[in-house]
């Protein structure tokens, strides 16, 4: 054997072997390794988008929290307006509704008052009559004297 022919030959198997690879094992391997760094680097942007909205997201949330905090601090300014007027209401009722009735009242006495007047009339006429009679020692008609008893009411 020869050394030259022996290293020839191996030359030339490792020149096949390499060019082999360069066409049947090489490409099917770059390609794994360029799907591989795509799908890494796919996976690093969606990281990325993923935080940027996950910091989006926690502004807003805290923007929201401070808007209905606002908003709630109007609702109960509102209600307590409302409660307030709605006692000024309450009151003003309570108030027309008091006047009301010490006028009722007022004009229940008026009316009592009146007829105790003439019930009284009634009584001195009747009264003065009998006096009447008495002084007199004789009975008096009264359809006969009404037109007197109506001016004697009248003037009491």
């Amino acid at each position: 054997m020869n050394f030259n022919a022996t290293l020839i030959g191996q030359s030339i198997t490792f020149i096949l072997f390499v060019w082999f690879c360069m066409k049947y094992v090489w490409p099917p391997i770059m390609n794994a390794l360029e799907t591989r760094k795509k799908q890494i680097a796919d996976g690093l942007a969606a990281g990325d988008r993923g935080k940027h909205e996950l910091e989006l997201a926690a502004k807003k949330a805290s923007e929201n929290l401070r808007e209905a905090k606002s908003q709630a601090g109007e609702v109960i300014a509102q209600a307590e307006k409302r409660a307030a007027q709605i006692v000024d209401e309450a009151k003003s009722a309570a108030k027309e509704e008091g006047d009301r009735q010490i006028a009722a009242a007022q004009a229940t006495i008026d009316q009592e008052a009146n007829r105790a007047r003439e019930g009284l009339r009634e009584q001195v006429a009747a009264l003065a009559v009998a006096g009447a009679e008495k002084i007199l020692r004789r009975e008096v008609n009264a359809q006969t004297h009404a037109d007197l008893l109506g001016q004697l009411k009248a003037e009491l």
